[in-house]
């Protein structure tokens, strides 16, 4: 039963394999595949007799089955029987000769099949094959290329049949007349030759030992003759390289005598090969077998055809390369292997041939000369040996080529030479040297242009990179170079021109001495000075030194400097070998530890020369360090091209100086450093002037007095006398030589002891500094404008006042110009132009200005003031530079001007540490924190900023004081949170930031508190960076709050005061801002501002009459509703008590009460009560006796209605208004009621006839400013309707008069009935309870309102008919007849409703309401649910791949939700990292992982999971029809064998015959996955 299972198995997908798809049939053959795995014997017999069956299957499904099959044999040969074998032999051979065709995938995939079974049963195939072999037949091409095959997979097999093979084959060659045929014998016979060639290499395993070579002498040579005289000849080029491919392993087993006799002629016709084809991988491979079969039997008439050998080779090997494909690659590699073995045989003449070639004008043929000389020194080592000096000749021609492509092959051709001992020899330092030089090409001229050829040279493969790696790798890996490179690469060490190269000379030199070092404690030293042409110890020190102050140059030289130096420290003096194997890996750990973008150069220099210091320490030899400053000074024009290496050799230099004992060397070195500098350089200036102040730290006096000498020489002088040791000097050159000595004098004072710099400052330093900076012309001084003295001047006076300061003694040093050199700073400081930043003397001059106000005497409070205003202005209004090139380090110098003004202005502030004396600072800075130019703000607040800290880090509280001008601080700074530019608006929050720690000092609080609430505003930064406006104040609200935590209460009125003032701000972000703050901070501290509140709101009406500006007006509004929200009945008193007619922005301001519907109930109820508390009107009588009273509205209620319209017009107030419909209703009809016919008060009336004021479009007349608010009531209540019906009916005309009011009544509520029919009861209920009402037209009102409802049927419905008739009935014995009358009216109506709307709900989609249940399910309902998890796992898998994105998105949803019932933890994982929502889905991967935890933890699910998934299998979306089958393969995957009898192998294999006939690819293709996979089943 199962061996049938297997058959239909395979039947059904062999049967699939004539799909049109080739994805299909691809997936069919693996699927095959699948089942030759379990099971191969089956499959093949299955293949086979499926095969037989279908004669007429097409050739190319033929050969898919056959290809599927040869892949199973492949892998499973060994456990085929010999049965099956003798059934698929028979097969294939049939399959390959069933036709005549030639070479068709058919017959190819057969012949793999025969070649496959053959590698076990070979004789069974050939018994076969050659049955088809017969002599005097030309045979089938397919059984030619089977036993070539064969030969070369089963050689140990195939040999003992290759003589029968060749006598049956060799009379068939002259028969076969086709290129085609011709070309598969040529194929045939070079596998025959390589498998014998490779037989009779290996006897010792071969099954018969006895096998020789001249067994096949005579039929290979038969056939030779026959390929090489009549087939090499044909214009097939097919055929040719089909020959000459067979030609070259035929030629090892042609006889001795015959291969002499033929290759005069076999030899010019493989030559000439190379002239017909452009792909000569053939000719060549051939070619080098052919040469070694020749040099094998010692050939002699190989030398005859040498040159003609060489000349091709040559050109072969200097031909331009075209591509770099791996066949090209092999033809180069076989066309010198042809050399190789030529070299073996005729060196002389080979070297004769070649070396004369590298003098010629082609590049091409030099490259190509070099290459086959490197690979003959390597490959060809005993030959070359004794031609070395011959060869070393030759190669001196090549090192003065100036070609790159050429050098690149000459550094190749020297590290070949290296390691086969050329070197060694006399002249080899010649090619050391080359490679030094190349190693120190500058790394700026590697790129090269494109050749001719259109060849570029990689960095990679740059002639200073290979000879850097050879230079390194000889070192390193050539032992024999040892003796050769030591101590010869030292030479290299201290020229300039070598520069580039000292890191890989370093590197080696370094890997030399270690190694040395290792064979013995001497052997590694070098007696440097008994060396004529190495350089002296003192030469090395200084050179490796002062490279490695910028160390990450050229490939990290200072590092490999200093390893040298530590391995050479026995050479350079025998005391600093202890001391330097500290010392030096120190150095080294501190590079290693940063990065040249982290590396502090000045720091790096300092470590340097501390090192310096400290060995000449050691040393202590007085003559060595005078001998090492001699070479310093002798070594610094060298350096002339490099200005920072420079610098640094003169602070070296200066360093020798300082620990040199003889005081005449030390004068002797300045004076010559005086007259030798090259003052034109203005980098030389630093490093001179370092040098003269280190000297100075040991030799004060001897440097002072070298100065002045040179001074009072005629160097200062204009004149160009003949005196003058600088006559041939110009004017612009004296001032720079000035500019030297001055810095010279900074340095000095800077460097030098200060306790003996204090009594020379003013008698000597800056006497002659000033000398030198101002000039007398007849008797005049004069002072220079070369800006680059004055520059110089400045950072002197700098470095002196510095050194000043840092004396022990400068708190009493008097310094009596001190006034003067202020003042002589800011008269630089005001000088500089504001429209650029060139120079660092702003930076400079104030840092002079910084040092000397700490000084004695102290500057008067004027010069103080001048000092601030002037350095603000000097770099606050400076103009910000556009982008440039330099815009780097143009920011750099700027940065650090804002630095030196920092400081200057922390030492002003230093001197007044009191809140006052901050104040001050910031009264300074506030016109730049409020300018309209953005840099300027940014600027002002970055040095608030710093300053604030300042004080905050040096403040000392010795008692409880008040801060008292915290909020005004806070003011100003807070509101630049929202500033237009992000820099300033950070900076905002840290000046708020260290404002309220300074108020926590001031408090007591110790400098270390942290406080939670404060520490907040830091992380609001974040939210500044941006310009979205919502983010800015939301970040600006957050900021108020925190201020409003930590504000104290006594602070609070003048912080709102100054927020006040910023609503002004010209900056409309900022004035903003302060509403939003003032909004928060009413909101956050609006209790304690209850006795505030009219002042408040004074405060806000005034700003709005005085501030234009479109946000003002809603913050005001929400500022208002903030503090009505706290302070309810004191804000709406303050608001009553504004002038009638209110203004606009009164009316606003009324409108901001009804933002929140709470609130807004509050503010209603207070105005109905103000309403009602007061009698609506007061009678008066005219002037004149017996006239009659008139009735004047009283001021509360008419303000109060006048509100109420304001608050009723508000959209906002909706919710409210909805809430107290029926009161205000009732109120305001009452309110119409009792203002009929009453006048305005005398003083209100002349407002309206005036006209003055902002006057409004309504009039103030009482009754209808009462109707007015009544219609905003029935708008704003929902009941827009009704006031539409009254517009028509013309009623709110009738309801402000006398005549009409009744009738208006009357028709408002016959709109209500017919419109408003939900709201009457509670209306009514109101109504009812003012019908006692001491006003009769209050009571005639609502009578009539209520009569008229009877009139309608709606009182039926609300059930209020009886209600309506018993407070009528009551109304019958009134005092008043109208309102007799209208209860009569009433009695006489009667009416019925109708019904109500229904409203429908729509419920949820099925899939999600699944979902749901699932995550709601528990208890008792859990098993269940567990069921229907069950069974809707399947659908909602498969639904996953779902056309409709919403049905595949709710499965997602569903499976979430379910997988918790199932209690499998790993399910539940894979379905949270698959299913996520917004995640894309693999659906394979993730159903191959559900299937796998399915059968691993619920086995006994499989048969229902299928028989659910085959329902599928004819669903309408194709999607789900190709995730059914796959999702079956899935399962069947990750099941146990055992669970086999739960499916229904018949239903299933069924189904799944159907899908593979699916006009979908995608469904076949899965399916035949699929039934691969149910191998396991059957």
């Amino acid at each position: 039963m199962a061996e049938s299972y297997m058959e239909k198995l395979s039947f059904t997908l062999l049967d699939a394999i004539t799909d049109k798809e080739p994805v299909v049939q691809e997936q069919v053959c693996s699927a095959l595949c699948s089942l030759g795995e379990a099971r191969p014997r089956e499959m093949l017999r299955a293949c086979n007799e499926y095969l037989r069956q279908h004669d007429k299957l097409a050739q190319p499904y033929r050969a898919l089955i056959l290809r599927a099959m040869e892949m199973v044999l492949s892998s499973h040969i060994h456990q085929l029987d010999k049965d099956t074998a003798s059934i698929l032999i028979l097969l294939a051979s049939s399959e390959m000769t069933r036709t005549k065709g030639l070479d068709c995938d058919w017959q190819r995939a057969a012949s793999s099949v025969l070649v496959a079974v053959g590698k076990r049963f070979i004789n069974q195939v050939m018994e076969e094959v050659l049955g088809r072999f017969q002599p005097g037949v030309l045979p089938h091409c397919s059984v030619l290329q089977t036993l070539a095959s064969l030969s070369v997979s089963n050689a140990f097999g195939m040999v003992p049949f290759l003589p029968s093979i060749l006598s049956t084959m060799l009379p068939m060659l002259g028969m076969a007349k086709q290129d085609a045929l011709r070309v598969v014998f040529c194929c045939a016979l070079q596998h025959f030759s390589e498998s014998t060639l490779e037989y009779l290499a290996n006897l010792d395993q071969a099954p018969d030992p006895t096998v020789r070579r001249d067994a096949f002498a005579a039929d290979i040579f038969s056939a030779y003759d026959i390929l090489f005289h009549h087939w090499l000849q044909s214009r097939d080029a097919k055929l040719r390289l089909a020959v000459v491919a067979a030609l070259g392993p035929m030629s090892h087993l042609l006889p001795s005598e015959k291969l002499e006799e033929q290759l005069p002629r076999l030899l010019p016709g493989v030559l000439s090969l190379y002239k017909k084809h452009a792909e000569t991988f053939h000719v060549s491979k051939s070619l080098g077998q052919i040469l070694e079969a020749a040099v094998s039997v010692g050939s002699r008439t190989l030398e005859a055809q040498l040159d003609a050998l060489l000349a091709t080779l040559h050109t072969q090997i200097c031909v331009p390369v075209e591509s770099s494909s791996p066949l090209v690659m092999s033809s180069q590699k076989e066309v010198l292997r042809c050399f190789t073995v030529l070299a073996c045989c005729l060196p002389d003449r080979l070297l004769a041939f070649l070396l004369p070639r590298l003098d010629t004008s082609s590049e091409r043929l030099r490259v190509g000369t070099l290459q086959i000389l490197r690979h003959l020194i390597n490959s060809a080592a005993a030959q070359m040996e004794v031609k070395k000096p011959f060869i070393l000749s030759a190669m001196r021609l090549p090192l003065l080529d100036t070609n790159n492509k050429v050098k690149r092959a000459v550094v190749q051709v020297i590290s070949a030479m290296a390691h086969h001992g050329y070197l060694e020899q006399p002249g080899g330092e010649v090619m050391i040297e080359y490679i030094v030089q190349q190693c120190a090409l500058p790394p700026e001229q590697e790129p090269e242009k494109p050749g001719p050829d259109g060849e570029d040279l990689a960095a990679a493969d740059s002639v200073r990179a290979i000879s850097v790696r050879t230079l390194y790798l000889v070192s390193t890996t050539v032992d024999r170079m040892s003796d050769v490179l030591w101590p010869y690469l030292m030479e290299f060490l201290v020229p300039a021109h070598f520069t580039e190269a000292l890191t890989p000379l370093c590197r080696s030199l370094v890997h030399l001495a270690l190694r040395r070092q290792e064979a013995g404690a001497d052997a590694f030293l070098v007696q440097l000075e008994a060396h004529a042409n190495l350089p002296s110890p003192y030469a090395v020190t200084t050179r490796l030194l002062v490279v490695s102050s910028h160390p990450y140059l050229g490939d990290g030289r200072g590092a490999a400097s200093l390893r040298l130096l530590r391995v050479m420290r026995h050479s350079i003096h025998p005391l600093l070998a202890q001391p330097w194997e500290t010392a030096v890996p120190l150095l080294l750990e501190h590079l290693e530890a940063h990065t040249e973008e982290t590396l502090s150069l000045p720091e790096w220099e300092e470590k340097l020369l501390t090192f310096l210091r400290d060995t000449l320490a050691v040393v202590s030899d007085d003559t060595w360090t005078c001998q090492l400053s001699l070479e310093m000074r002798k070594r610094l024009p060298s350096y002339n091209r490099v200005p920072q290496e420079k610098n640094f050799l003169y602070k070296c230099l200066g360093t020798t100086l300082a620990a040199a004992v003889s005081r005449e060397v030390v004068r002797k070195s300045l004076q010559e450093l005086l007259g030798a500098a090259s003052y034109q350089q203005q980098a030389e200036h630093e490093g001179l002037a370092c040098c003269f102040g280190i000297c100075a730290t040991a030799h004060l006096e001897d440097t002072l007095t070298q100065l002045e000498d040179f001074i009072r020489s005629d160097v200062l002088r204009k004149s160009s006398g003949i005196f003058s040791i600088f006559k041939d000097r110009g004017e612009q050159e004296l001032e720079k030589v000035k500019s030297a000595l001055i810095l010279c004098y900074g340095h000095v004072a800077t460097r030098a002891p200060h306790q003996l710099v204090l009594a020379k400052v003013e008698s000597e330093v800056l006497r002659n500094m000033f000398q030198c900076f101002s000039t007398k012309v007849l008797g005049i001084k004069v002072e220079t404008k070369d800006p680059a003295l004055k520059l110089c001047l400045v950072q002197s006076l700098c470095m002196v006042s510095q050194a000043i300061c840092s004396s022990a003694q400068a708190s009493s040093f008097y310094f009596s110009r001190k006034a003067e050199l202020v003042a002589q700073m800011m008269e630089f400081i005001r000088a500089e132009p504001l429209d650029s930043l060139k120079t660092p003397l702003r930076k400079k001059a104030m840092l002079a200005c910084t040092h000397l106000i700490s000084l004695e005497p102290a500057l008067e409070e004027q010069a103080r003031a001048d000092v601030i205003h002037g350095c603000l202005h000097s770099v606050l209004a400076l103009v910000p530079e556009p982008d440039r090139e330099d815009g780097g380090s143009q920011e750099s110098l700027y940065q650090d001007t804002v630095r030196a003004l920092e400081d200057l202005l922390a030492g002003l502030l230093q001197r007044n540490m009191t809140p006052q004396g901050l104040q001050i600072m910031v009264e300074h800075l506030s016109p730049w924190i409020k300018s309209p130019k953005g840099h300027e703000r940014a600027r002002a607040l970055g040095l608030s900023t710093r300053l604030l800290r300042h004080f905050r880090q040096h403040l000392h509280v010795s008692a409880l004081v008040p801060f008292h001008n915290l909020g005004l601080l806070v003011g100003l700074f807070s509101p630049r949170c929202a500033d237009l530019c992000s820099a300033t608006r950070q900076q905002a929050v840290d000046c708020v930031y260290t404002l309220l720690y300074l108020q926590l000092g001031h408090e007591g609080f110790s400098r270390d508190y942290r406080d939670d609430v404060a520490e907040r505003l830091l992380g609001l930064k974040d939210g500044l960076v941006h310009p979205d406006p919502a983010t800015l104040f939301h970040t600006c609200h957050s900021v108020a709050q925190i201020i409003a935590k930590r504000l104290p209460p006594d602070q609070l009125i003048s912080l709102l005061l100054t927020m006040f003032e910023g609503l002004g701000d010209p900056d409309k972000n900022c004035s903003r801002a302060a509403t939003v703050m003032i909004n928060c901070l009413l909101k956050e501290r609006g209790p304690a501002l209850l006795e505030k509140v009219p002042e408040i709101v004074s405060v806000l009406r005034s700003k709005l009459q005085e501030t234009q500006g479109e946000h003002i007006l809603p913050a005001a509004q929400h500022g208002l509703y903030l503090l009505a929200s706290q302070h309810c009945a004191a804000v709406v008193s303050s608001l009553l008590g504004s002038p009638l007619p209110f203004d606009s922005h009164t009316c606003a301001l009324w409108r901001a009460l009804a933002v929140q519907p709470s609130l807004t109930t509050q503010v209603l109820e207070l105005l109905l009560e103000k309403m009602s508390r007061d009698v609506p009107f007061k009678e008066s009588r005219a002037f004149l006796l017996g006239s009659s009273p008139h009735r004047v509205a009283t001021l509360l209620p008419l303000v109060a209605t006048c509100a109420l319209y304001e608050v009723l017009s508000a959209p906002a107030s909706g919710t409210a208004v909805l809430e107290l419909y029926p009161q205000l209703l009732v109120a305001l009809l009452l309110r119409v009621s009792c203002t009929v016919g009453v006048q305005l008060p005398r003083n209100l009336q002349v407002k309206e006839r005036r006209g003055t004021g902002t006057a409004p479009a309504r009039s103030l007349e009482p009754c209808s400013s009462a109707v007015d608010a009544l219609q905003a009531l029935l708008l704003r209540g929902g009941s827009q309707d009704v006031a539409q019906c009254m517009q028509l009916e013309g009623g709110w005309e009738l309801l402000r008069t006398s005549a009409g009011h009744e009738e208006g009544v009357t028709r408002l509520a016959s709109a209500m009935a017919r419109c408003a029919g939900p709201r009457l009861p509670l209306v009514v209920k109101a109504l009812v309870c003012t019908q006692n009402s001491p006003y009769e037209m209050q009571r005639v009102t609502s009578t009539a309102f209520l009569a008229e409802l009877l009139s309608s049927n709606v009182v039926n419905d609300l059930m209020l008919l009886e209600s309506l008739l018993d407070n009528l009935a009551a109304r019958q014995k009134d005092s008043s007849t109208s309102v007799r009358r209208l209860v009569l009216r009433g009695l006489a109506n009667v009416a019925s409703g109708s019904p109500d709307k229904e409203k429908v709900e729509f419920r949820e989609a099925s899939i999600r309401l699944f979902g749901h249940l699932n995550k709601a399910c528990h208890g008792d309902c859990e098993e269940v649910f567990l069921e229907q998890v069950v069974g809707g796992l399947v659908p909602l898998l498969l639904h996953l791949q779902d056309p409709q994105a919403p049905v595949a998105s709710a499965c997602r949803f569903a499976l979430c939700m379910c997988v918790p019932n199932l209690e499998c933890e790993e399910l539940a994982a894979t379905f949270h990292k698959h299913l996520q929502e917004g995640r894309s889905l693999h659906f394979g991967e993730f159903l191959n992982s559900t299937c796998k935890h399915l059968m691993h933890h619920f086995p006994d699910l499989l048969g229902r999971l299928v028989s659910t998934n085959l329902f599928y299998f004819k669903s309408t979306f194709e999607e789900v029809r190709a995730a059914a089958p796959m999702f079956t393969g899935f399962l069947v995957l990750h099941a146990e064998p055992k669970q086999q009898p739960q499916v229904d192998l018949e239903q299933l294999i069924a189904a799944l015959q159907l899908l593979l006939r699916d006009p979908a690819p995608g469904v076949r293709e899965k399916s035949a996955e699929t039934l691969g996979r149910l191998v396991k089943f059957a």
